[in-house]
């Protein structure tokens, strides 16, 4: 059915948020530097090229051999040093094949992280990335040291609302509960009944056996969910600044340049271009439909180094790739990877109070998962 509504900071008498400049980075601090381990050998060598030849052939079909020396003595050194540190390195779908298949432990899609970071085992976890992830991970883990290679990784989703702005909505709907995506920070997590992903949005809302449910921050992933469920649903107007930018235009074109091309999209997209997609579903799901249903050719609409990671695994698929990059997951690169583990640079915190009451609801979800 439609939203039941949909609100913003201007319908609460707020400023807009807009999307907020990115927080400066943190220098690295003398106390880091005393404490650091030893920069490791950055040079390409036949050494670097015996140790790292089992993690080419896993991307050799997404990596050319001209740019593979530049990434290996990196590589190289950040999985040596993890063992030194007795780190564990989580890496989102959307990053880039180097990182997700050469030096990750862990990859998967939001609720993937958030389900894997209760089972670490490892005092020290590197969140490769945006920032909310890295506080979920600090949410599960408070007596463990979480890194983000850049805390400047950023997601507009989360820019889009505050704690306040969802005790104004309590306010308004009062009783009514709420259900917080992921892609929120620790403040707003924390004042919300229950989290979600894409990947159990649908059954996190029916899970609260209500009439109706705010949904927020995103309002396209609200709609879809609408769409598959009798709950009356409440949005708020935040977007992904990836996602938002495709169209059933362009849909339309593939369609027409190739009419036997397979076509998914993830639920943060426009109800345009859902509606001319031939699946729907979180990037873990729209992974899961290419490993099953291995068409010959498809267009994956997110963003696009899902696409190359999926190449690697599946390389007779062909991807046609529209090429949305997120600039928050591109900010986290292999140099500061290694950054964080040689310096433990740079630390996420969450003031304890405020984890204590997100984590409520983070694990409400993962709960009901299981």
């Amino acid at each position: 059915m439609p939203i039941a509504g949909i609100y913003g900071p201007d319908d609460f008498g707020n400023p807009v948020h807009g999307r907020s400049a990115p927080a400066a980075r943190s220098r690295i601090t003398s106390a880091q530097r005393a404490d650091a381990l030893p920069m490791p050998s950055l040079q390409w060598s036949p050494e670097v090229e015996r140790a790292t030849a089992h993690l080419y052939e896993r991307v050799k079909n997404v990596i050319s051999p001209v740019e593979w020396p530049f990434m290996a003595p990196y590589v190289k050194a950040i999985n040596e040093l993890k063992q030194t540190r007795g780190a564990v390195i989580l890496a989102h779908n959307y990053q880039t094949p180097e990182i997700f298949h050469c030096v990750a432990d862990i990859g998967g899609d939001s609720l993937q992280l958030a389900v894997e970071a209760t089972k670490v085992k490892s005092d020290i976890i590197v969140q490769c990335g945006v920032h909310f992830m890295a506080e979920t991970s600090k949410i599960l883990n408070p007596d463990k040291t979480v890194l983000i290679p850049d805390s400047r990784a950023g997601c507009s989703l989360a820019a889009s609302i505050t704690g306040a702005d969802v005790r104004l909505l309590r306010e308004r709907f009062p009783g009514v509960p709420v259900v917080a995506y992921v892609n929120t920070s620790a403040d707003v997590k924390a004042e919300v009944d229950i989290c979600c992903t894409s990947s159990n949005a649908v059954q996190v809302v029916e899970s609260l056996q209500a009439p109706t449910v705010i949904f927020l921050p995103d309002q396209y992933l609200a709609k879809y969910v609408a769409s598959q469920t009798s709950v009356k649903i409440i949005a708020w107007k935040g977007a992904c600044e990836v996602h938002e930018r495709f169209t059933g235009d362009e849909l339309r074109a593939y369609r027409e340049a190739d009419p036997t091309v397979q076509i998914i999209a993830h639920p943060e997209c426009p109800p345009d271009v859902l509606a001319e997609a031939d699946f729907t579903g979180s990037t873990a799901h729209m992974i899961n439909w290419v490993r099953n249903k291995h068409p010959r050719r498809v267009v994956m609409i997110t963003e696009c180094s899902m696409a190359d990671n999926v190449q690697a695994e599946l390389p007779d698929v062909e991807m046609v790739r529209p090429c949305n990059l997120c600039p928050h997951m591109k900010r986290i690169t292999l140099s500061k990877i290694l950054d964080s583990l040689v310096y433990l640079h740079e630390e996420v915190t969450v003031d304890p109070m405020i984890a204590a009451k997100a984590r409520r609801s983070v694990e409400r979800m993962i709960n009901l998962r299981n």
